[in-house]
């Protein structure tokens, strides 16, 4: 059985209900952040009030892209 994208939607919406439980956290709101979300996995985020956030892990590690940039 392999990891599918929806997978990490399903354990972030559980996660939060969970933490919504709780009156001294609530309300708590997700974000779904990752290198790349398929449309799928943004459609189900999207749909159950979760935001979406792609991120480019060497840009966050401080290594410069190999790619062109113009500023």
């Amino acid at each position: 059985m392999g990891f599918h994208a929806s997978d990490g939607v399903e354990q972030l919406t559980r996660y939060l209900e969970l933490l919504n439980r709780d009156p001294l956290l609530a309300p708590v709101q997700g974000v779904f952040a990752a290198q790349i979300i398929k449309p799928q996995a943004r459609t189900l985020a999207e749909d159950r009030g979760i935001r979406c956030l792609t991120l480019d892990y060497d840009e966050l590690r401080g290594i410069e892209s190999d790619e062109f940039r113009l500023f």
